[in-house]
């Protein structure tokens, strides 16, 4: 069974909606859905870092 285009699963938004992060004190890479407290898995630790994005970001300059 195909679903119509632009509509998704709840396995597909989830994945969507969680946003991966690198703890500032072990190094470990976090996943956090929307609504969980921002605190590292591994240690504990609340200072996370949003990864970079892998897409070419270009500004045009004047």
């Amino acid at each position: 069974m195909s679903q119509p285009a632009g509509e998704r699963s709840y396995q597909q938004t989830a994945a969507a909606s969680t946003m991966h992060y690198l703890c500032a004190e072990c190094g470990a890479k976090v996943g956090i859905n929307k609504g969980e407290p921002i605190r590292c898995k591994e240690c504990g630790h609340r200072i996370l870092y949003k990864q970079r994005t892998r897409r070419m970001v270009q500004f045009e300059a004047r």
